[in-house]
């Protein structure tokens, strides 16, 4: 990990925490970008875990990305929804349970949802990708109707 990635992770967590600590009042365009928290349930612990995330709207559905700055690891989060694909996601003020979808490579929606939120990110996606020989994983993320 370089510098400016050590600064980034700094940057995320800040920006976690004043979307935590406001309610959604503050934090859901982080640098031009929408960002959701999602709260998936630890696979090992059993307790919440929440994570800031960029996001695209899909419909009804929002997607993000499991794409871990380009580490060749997975991010815990995607473990998690492996194992429940229960979540709860906050966008702004607005909370709702939902279920994840894990995009796997060969879906046919695959390439139309990455173009869809590595534009909405301003293409940081595919350089992140270029980091690494994984494939990165897309999740959709299907809100219930009733808040969380």
């Amino acid at each position: 990990m370089d510098i400016g990635d050590a600064f980034e992770r700094v940057g995320l967590r800040v920006h976690q925490a004043l979307y935590e600590g406001t309610g959604g009042r503050i934090g859901h365009r982080a640098i031009l970008v929408p960002t959701l928290l999602l709260t998936t349930t630890g696979r090992r612990s059993g307790r919440d875990r929440t994570v800031a995330l960029a996001y695209a709207r899909d419909g009804d559905d929002l997607v993000v990305v499991a794409s871990n700055h380009g580490e060749d690891t997975d991010p815990a989060w995607l473990h998690n929804i492996r194992s429940d694909p229960a979540v709860r996601v906050r966008v702004g003020r607005n909370r709702r349970l939902g279920r994840a979808r894990i995009v796997a490579p060969g879906d046919p929606d695959r390439e139309r949802l990455w173009a869809l939120v590595n534009a909405n990110n301003h293409g940081r996606y595919a350089g992140y990708q270029a980091r690494t020989s994984r494939p990165i994983p897309l999740v959709v993320l299907t809100p219930e109707s009733s808040p969380a």
